[in-house]
This record gives structure tokens, C-alpha cells and sequence, in this order.
């Protein structure tokens, strides 16, 4: 497919200078590329295309997903490496720097090969989405949002954080996702202060904060979203710190515009926050990219110089945690267009108290 051509052609433009090949061992990467959806595989950028090394598990798969010349190898991956390497008479090698250290040895047994590492090129191209990849998370955020509207019902007190879970998860699953992103976090009360708390058998209680955090897939691409609930009945302190969050969490979207430097956006959230007087309790980056992977770039955060571009997908999460109190994260998903961000999430934010 031409889209496939195209990311492979600008990948490999963009090493051709130094190097004479690319070795893709990150099967996201390797999706992206590709089409490849399978559990392992090996490419190979040249200036000819793309090869795509596979043992007999996913040859047939591959044949019908990726677009790549396909290689079969029946010893082991490395040696079809190298003898194809030597057949395309490869000098200079890149290799990604997440490939494991075994890897890296093997490579360097060849004294004739060059090895040349390289962070992040593949990662920084899929962090700017063509339309159809914004289309599929788009989907994705149907799906999440869908899933959540069945179990809503449920989220009030006497149920316990582990089935609201696994409530979730099950309708995500019926929306048609075929893995999670992540597992459902649910966090209630004094669990609430925990940005990353999982879930438990606590039971929820009247006045509980109660953080929901969640997402499903489309097509390999996946959503990324955070709505925080009160169960029952609500004091003037909860009420004034989830509007501090839910104005900070907007004060961070309408900043986000082409050009502007990652670290800006979470410097609006975060300074929002530290006047409203709880600096202290937001440690958290503002957001991260997502994509084919559910944290990926450009990262949110204070000390990201990544320059915001048009066709990013990012959350913005900023959130308040009291220890022993509880604690609020709102988080949606943002496109930047030309002059500003689309709202990708569709829920409410105003507070709901269940």
C-alpha cells in the first residue's frame, strides 16, 4: 500500500546519508510500517524496501497483512540477517537502541558491519498521524465511551473498585477491542490520592472521589481517558478542587497550537494549579502521545523542548492527589488541527456526583 511505501521511503531518507540499511526490531515500529500485527518479525529498511523476516508461525500471516518483501527464515533470524545483509552487500547498519544487548553482540561478532545506533527516528515520524490514524483513534475513543455509558449504572456506593473493573473491561471487550490499552484503573476514596492505584475489593462509600481511568483499540491504535466521579454527596473542598483541575485541564487545551513547545502546555496546567495552591500535589506529566502505543510521543511534560505539530495526538491529565483525602484527574485526548487542538473525547467534565 502507498502509505506503507511512503513511512518506509521517509524512514530510510532520513538515514540514508549515514547508513546503508535500518534493522527494525520494535514491532510497533514494525506495524507502523508494515501492516505486520504479529507477536515477532524483523525488518530490514534498504533503499530497494522493505524485508520483512518472519519464521513459519507467521509466514501465511504475513503474506496476508504486510506490506514488505516477506523472508522466511528456518534457522535463526539473525543468520538470515546476516546472510541477506552480505547479499546486499551492507556496509553501515543502523539499529534501534531498544533492540535487546544480546541482539547488539551478535551484530558485532561481523567486524565488516558498521553498527550505528539510533533513538527514537520511527517513533518521532508516528508521532504526527495522518487522518486515517486519527480516524482509527477516534474509534477507539467511541468504543471506550460506549463502554463506559453500560456500566455507569453501576458506579455507586456498595460496589467495590475491582467490579467496576471488570465491568469495564468485559464491555470493552464487547465493543469490539481486542486488548486493552492498559487495565481499567479504578481508584475510590483515600485510594484516590494514587494516580497509578489499579483496583481492589474496597467497597465504595458516600463522599468518596472516585477515578476512573481507561481506554479500547481500533485497528492496533489505541484511546486514553480519565473522568473522576463523588458518590453521594460532595463538600466544598471536593468541589473546589475538581474545578481547579477541570480549569487547568482547559487552560492546558485552548494553549495547545502548533509550534509551542511541549513543556508550555504542562507549564499552563501545572501553574494554574500551583496558584490555585496545590503545586505540591500535581507530580505528574500533563500528557503523553497516543497511538499504536498507549504512551508514546510527544511527552507533556516540564521538561519536554519537543515542538507541538500539527497531527499530534496527546492526552492532557492534569490531576490533584491529597494523601489520605482522595484526589481528581480529568484527562481527554487532543488532535492539533492548523490553529488549535480538537477535543477528541466526548464525555462531561462538569461534576457528576453518582
Amino acid at each position: 500500500m502507498e502509505k506503507y511505501d511512503s513511512r518506509v521511503k521517509r524512514i530510510f531518507n532520513k538515514i540514508a546519508l549515514s547508513s546503508d540499511a535500518f534493522l527494525i526490531t520494535n514491532l510497533k515500529n514494525i506495524n507502523y510500517l508494515t501492516g505486520f500485527t504479529g507477536s515477532f518479525a524483523v525488518a530490514l529498511l534498504t533503499e530497494n524496501g522493505c524485508y520483512l523476516l518472519v519464521d513459519f508461525r507467521y509466514f501465511e500471516q504475513a503474506k496476508k497483512e504486510a506490506h514488505a518483501e516477506i523472508v522466511l527464515f528456518k534457522e535463526t533470524w539473525l543468520d538470515t540477517l546476516m546472510k541477506l545483509i552480505n547479499e546486499k552487500k551492507i556496509k553501515k547498519l543502523c539499529f534501534e537502541v531498544s533492540c535487546s544487548y544480546e541482539t547488539f553482540l551478535k551484530l558485532s561478532g561481523n567486524k565488516e558491519i558498521q553498527l550505528i545506533p539510533q533513538s527514537h527516528i520511527v517513533e518521532h515520524f508516528r508521532a504526527i498521524k495522518e487522518e486515517e490514524e486519527i480516524e482509527n483513534i477516534k474509534e477507539a475513543i467511541k468504543r471506550a465511551e460506549k463502554a463506559f455509558l453500560k456500566i455507569k449504572p453501576l458506579i455507586k456506593e456498595g460496589i467495590t473498585e475491582r467490579a467496576i473493573a471488570i465491568a469495564l473491561e468485559y464491555e470493552i471487550k464487547q465493543q469490539g477491542s481486542d486488548i486493552l490499552p492498559f487495565p481499567v484503573i479504578v481508584a475510590s476514596g483515600s485510594n484516590s490520592s494514587m494516580p497509578h492505584w489499579k483496583n481492589s475489593d474496597r467497597t465504595l462509600k458516600k463522599g468518596d472521589f472516585v477515578i476512573i481511568d481507561w481506554g479500547a483499540e481500533y485497528k492496533g491504535y489505541f484511546s486514553d481517558m480519565t473522568r473522576t466521579f463523588i458518590i453521594g454527596e460532595v463538600s466544598e473542598r471536593q468541589k473546589e478542587i475538581y474545578n481547579i483541575v477541570n480549569k487547568a485541564r482547559n487552560e492546558a487545551i485552548i494553549s495547545c497550537r502548533p509550534g509551542i513547545q511541549a513543556k508550555q502546555i504542562d507549564t499552563v496546567a501545572r501553574n494554574f494549579i500551583k496558584l490555585s495552591g496545590y503545586g505540591e500535589n500535581f507530580g505528574h506529566a500533563t500528557g503523553h502521545g497516543v497511538g499504536l502505543d498507549i504512551h508514546e510521543f510527544p511527552k507533556i511534560n516540564r521538561d519536554s523542548n519537543e515542538e507541538i505539530q500539527q497531527g499530534m495526538v496527546f492526552t492532557v491529565e492534569p490531576g490533584i492527589y491529597i494523601e489520605e483525602f482522595g484526589g481528581v484527574r480529568i484527562e481527554d485526548m487532543v488532535v492539533v488541527r492548523e490553529k488549535t487542538a480538537e477535543i477528541l473525547t466526548n464525555l462531561p467534565r462538569d461534576l457528576e456526583i453518582l
